[in-house]
């Protein structure tokens, strides 16, 4: 009797462990890069750099009437080279996600990097600051590549961000748009969501080993995967 208990128990963690594996498996190819179709870039003076093994063919940017239509694919940075900031400066865009979570089934973020240094490099540093529609924010950077090829990263607020008040939430298929800003002063950089500092930090802060060479540099935008976005009013003041 007591051997027939044990194969129960032994035949019970298998199939939950199983489960948990298959499930695992299933939302990872659920939310695997998509391919776009017809995809590159289309605005010109502008170049991207998709993340990982990912390749800029596999999502779209499109320039037209004065505003970017994105569609990824994998994660990727957008950037024009002309587009340099220094000193005391605010980048600032309005992205609208016409129909929130349509290419996923979990939020995914978009936003405006400054610091843009050696870009397409593996020395390329970066700091982005990108809302959810899920009412949270996330502040990342990235700081070259490792000898492997990972890219390194490093995280401001927290590993998966922090929830900010002023960051708009949406429901399933609801358009939602969010105003997002970095402005650098006095050798501070503060990211605003919708007109409230949601993250603000010292230069001494960012700009050290394994983050950013400088708050000087190339500004542009980020978008990470599998995700539709309308880019207007990208500017610097």
């Amino acid at each position: 009797m007591r051997a027939v208990y044990v194969s129960v128990a032994a035949l019970a963690v298998t199939l939950v462990v199983g489960s948990a594996v298959q499930a695992q498996q299933a939302a990872a190819a659920q939310d695997a890069d998509r391919k776009v179709a017809g995809g590159g870039i289309m605005a010109p003076g502008w170049a991207g750099k998709a993340d990982g093994a990912g390749k800029v063919e596999d999502a779209k940017l499109v320039l037209a009437a004065g505003k970017f239509t994105i569609m990824t694919g994998p994660a990727i940075s957008y950037w024009n080279s002309a587009n340099t900031a220094s000193g005391d400066y605010t980048v600032s865009a309005t992205f609208t996600e016409p129909s929130y979570m349509s290419l996923n089934d979990h939020p995914h973020p978009y936003g405006v990097f400054i610091g843009g240094n050696d870009l397409g490099s593996p020395d390329a540093s970066l700091l982005y600051c990108a809302p959810y529609g899920s009412g949270t924010v996330i502040i990342r950077g990235f700081s070259g590549t490792a000898p492997e090829g990972k890219t390194l990263t490093f995280r401001m607020n927290g590993p998966r961000g922090a929830p900010a008040e002023s960051v708009k939430k949406a429901e399933k298929g609801q358009s939602v748009t969010q105003e997002v800003a970095w402005s650098v002063k006095g050798g501070r950089a503060e990211c605003s969501i919708n007109g409230a500092v949601v993250g603000g930090y010292d230069k001494a802060e960012l700009v050290m080993a394994g983050k950013l060479k400088s708050l000087d540099g190339v500004y542009g935008i980020r978008a990470a995967h599998n995700v539709e976005v309308i880019v207007t009013g990208f500017a610097k003041k």
